[in-house]
């Protein structure tokens, strides 16, 4: 009996998939369990597995194109079964010729420079016949054997965004796996080898006749950062409290475990205080520890902090998990292993949902101040500005201290105006004197 293959929810909050790869190709024998292609959701990449065994008889979806949950993408029978009640339906099909021809027509305004052939050089003293020969053509990438080029998922996701062809690009990975390493040197060779270096603090300059602008096709996570985004800061009724704390003793502190874990290799971040503080005020404040749920304000009995990753197409946001009992250089270790295979797209849906509260920290870009948007159903998320010295008066005397500026959104709902002002005390206190998150 043939099975349907379906494009999955392969994270909880997936409505749409885009098809990076079939990893089977049509006539392939599979068994149930099996990996048949690569699917990009709206947080990472994942691999969407057979339902059932049999032959992979048709491919209704093209590399490169988008559809809903649930759509039908592929379809698996016996060899010799009809299937023309199936593979007849165009639904699935339709999007994936009109959406094809477009990624693959989509090239990156600098390879298409690249393209143009540069006049000759007249230099003064240098012959064009003096000038460096072209580099020569990358060796074929290798294959597994069965004609597929062996990359990660991410390197097939930016070779397909920057116009490249896998077998044209040397993989310095494992066994020649081509690595995303590889396909963003690829993707600036031509342009390093062609394009004159552009003036210091000025932009390259548009080449005579070229086009005024690019589109740049929706990923699945920039399609849902807008669509939750929608859905906070309009219905959600927001308000914002700042508050700046001076810094001196944590940085002493900090300073202090860096050097007693040094030897260990581990070397924590004012952010992991701050996760840690945040966590241990949440844990005082069961109350900001909460969600809307239209029926109820639920309060949560465990504390964990979402912290906000800057990634290629946007953001997102791993979760750690009972931050409010775990030490520092524990909470650092778990940021730093998340954060990474967050670049990456290799985070697991578990990793990155579930949170009760969340941090957005821009300190490190040089921002004095900013408000974030609340992520739904969370009642509150902490933006963290840059620590920088700054002359106060204490005691009577100008000095200078090391300060920082908080601000906290707040969903009306769930957080009034005094609750949060508490909250925002109670973690002041602890930045200020990180011993009292001991008490």
């Amino acid at each position: 009996m043939a099975t349907k293959v379906h494009m999955e929810a392969l994270s909880p909050t997936m409505e749409e998939g885009r098809l990076i790869s079939w990893l089977k190709k049509e006539g392939d024998q599979v068994n149930e369990g099996d990996v048949l292609a690569e699917i990009e959701t709206d947080k990472a990449t994942m691999e969407l597995v057979a339902r059932g065994s049999g032959v992979l008889r048709k491919h209704l979806l093209a590399e490169g194109a988008s559809v809903a949950v649930g759509t039908v993408i592929g379809v698996i029978a016996g060899a010799d079964e009809d299937i023309s009640g199936i593979a007849g339906d165009g639904a699935a099909a339709a999007p994936a010729q009109a959406e094809a021809p477009k990624e693959a027509a989509r090239v990156p305004k600098e390879a298409a420079q690249a393209q143009t052939p540069e006049p000759e050089a007249k230099t003064a003293g240098v012959s064009t016949a003096t000038q460096a020969a072209p580099p020569p053509a990358p060796a074929p990438a290798p294959t597994n054997g069965g004609g597929r080029v062996k990359a990660s998922p991410l390197a097939r996701k930016l070779a397909a965004e920057a116009g490249l062809e896998l077998r044209s690009v040397q993989g310095s990975g494992p066994g020649g796996r081509i690595t995303k390493r590889d396909i963003e040197a690829a993707a600036t060779q031509p342009a390093a080898a062609t394009q004159p270096a552009a003036p210091a603090g000025r932009a390259p300059m548009r080449g005579a006749g070229g086009p005024d602008y690019e589109d740049i096709p929706l990923t699945q996570m920039r399609k849902t950062i807008a669509k939750r985004l929608v859905t906070s800061i309009g219905p959600v009724p927001t308000f914002y409290l700042t508050i700046e704390v001076d810094m001196t003793h944590l940085q002493g502190a900090r300073e202090r475990i860096n050097a007693r874990l040094e030897a260990q290799g581990v070397k924590v971040s004012i952010n992991d205080f701050i996760i840690k503080a945040v966590a241990a005020a949440l844990r005082r404040h069961p109350e900001v520890n909460a969600q809307w749920t239209d029926t109820a304000i639920r309060r949560f009995n465990r504390v964990h902090v979402g912290v906000a990753v800057a990634v290629e197409d946007g953001l997102i946001t791993p979760v750690v998990r009972d931050a409010d009992e775990l030490g520092v250089a524990e909470i650092s270790q778990q940021v730093r292993d998340m954060a990474k295979r967050a670049r990456e797209r290799k985070l697991q849906p578990e990793e990155y949902t579930g949170a009760t509260f969340s941090i957005s920290n821009l300190g490190m870009f040089g921002i004095d101040e900013f408000t974030a948007i609340i992520n739904p159903p969370e009642a509150g998320i902490i933006a963290i500005g840059k620590v920088e010295d700054k002359v106060v008066v204490n005691f009577g005397e100008m000095v200078a201290q090391p300060r920082m500026r908080m601000t906290m959104s707040c969903d009306h709902r769930v957080i009034d105006g005094a609750t949060g002002a508490k909250y925002l005390q109670t973690l002041r206190q602890y930045l200020e004197e990180p011993t009292m998150m001991l008490v």
